[in-house]
């Protein structure tokens, strides 16, 4: 009976996510429908990505996680630029970031310290996930004061959005390349001895054939939820006087990232910490350095553009997020306590979008 659960209200939902865009029910409903959807539908992503993960190792197991993770965000990123709600763009570009750094990682940090008391990863790891933090802060703070202080002419912010999200973009895939290939065993992940085998390690749910076909499928499925949602954000954000910003940075992203939440939480309860951290902060850094720049080029194919200036506040709130998780991960080992410290930031970020 629990094997065709999960399936069945994946596929209830889907469906009567989609007959609720198509029927045109109330917006508030449809949200909600929609927002349950993504969850089941983002869960199965990481099902099929975990199950992809087992074939083709733990390491690029994680980032395939983190990457197919982002689809949601991505996707309804680029939806949220078709429309010109370039705001909502950028809230839930910073929601995505800190979600991961504060919620995710404190989640999986405080769930696996309960479990395990102290838990390790590679300290060399982390010193270059640190400064990844630090440059993608650098190049979103840089284009904001040079612009809030200087009156430049529209093409010149132009241009600027267009050279950093290019360097970005170059930085990420080079770093793939040092991270995977070059510096592979630079960087593996720390082997515990106590660490406890997860089922799929040995016994994967499906084959690699169905795998690769589950996750294609996921992706797709995404897409299309992502898109119902995204059409009702703009009711509900009326009805219920929420911030766009709010919106953006905290429903949205929090929806969109729950198939990091669950991988990430799963992995550190097993012990396998590297792989829970491999997925929470690489997937904020694939945001700052991928994503984001990616939909600054994606507006200027659809004639509107999008610049790479973000406001004091979502430039405080991820400054805050990469300045505390970078000092409770630089060391290479965790504990329940600053999985705790996480989510208290991450809360004190909440109320704060919340009341503006």
């Amino acid at each position: 009976m629990k094997k065709y659960l999960f399936p069945g209200l994946l596929a209830f939902f889907f469906i009567l996510s989609a007959i609720g865009h198509f029927v045109e029910w109330p917006a508030t409903l449809q949200f909600i429908i929609s927002a349950i959807a993504v969850i089941f539908v983002a869960g199965f992503l990481g099902k099929a990505t975990e199950s992809v993960a087992h074939y083709a190792g733990q390491r690029l197991g994680g980032f395939l996680n983190a990457t197919f993770g982002n689809a949601a965000e991505l996707i309804i990123g680029i939806l949220l630029v078709k429309e010109g709600l370039f705001d909502m763009v950028k809230a839930s570009i910073t929601g995505s970031i800190i979600g991961n750094l504060l919620l995710v990682l404190g989640l999986s940090l405080f769930a696996g310290g309960l479990k395990h008391k102290v838990q390790r990863y590679n300290v060399s790891l982390a010193g270059m996930n640190g400064s990844l933090m630090i440059v993608a802060i650098i190049a979103l703070f840089v284009p904001a004061i040079f612009l809030n202080s200087h009156e430049l002419p529209k093409e010149n912010i132009t241009t600027l959005s267009l050279v950093v999200a290019g360097i970005l973009i170059v930085a990420y895939i080079l770093w793939l390349i040092f991270s995977m290939i070059t510096h592979k065993d630079y960087l593996a992940d720390v082997t515990e001895d106590k660490a406890e085998e997860l089922p799929h390690e040995h016994a994967p749910a499906w084959s690699k054939r169905q795998s690769i076909l589950y996750l294609i499928l996921a992706t797709v499925m995404v897409a299309f939820v992502s898109e119902w949602l995204v059409d009702t954000l703009d009711t509900f954000t009326t009805k219920f006087g929420l911030s766009e910003i709010f919106v953006g940075a905290f429903v949205v992203a929090i929806v969109g990232n729950a198939a990091e939440h669950s991988a990430a939480i799963m992995l550190a309860l097993k012990n396998k910490i590297g792989a829970s951290v491999e997925i929470a902060v690489g997937s904020s850094l694939q945001i700052a350095l991928f994503v984001a720049p990616v939909l600054v080029f994606v507006s200027h194919l659809f004639g509107r553009p999008m610049d790479i200036v973000f406001t004091v506040i979502e430039l405080s709130a991820i400054g805050v997020s990469v300045f505390i998780a970078k000092s409770i991960t630089q060391d290479g080992q965790t504990n329940w306590y600053e999985g705790l410290l996480l989510i208290a930031v991450y809360a004190i970020l909440g109320v704060s979008f919340y009341l503006i």
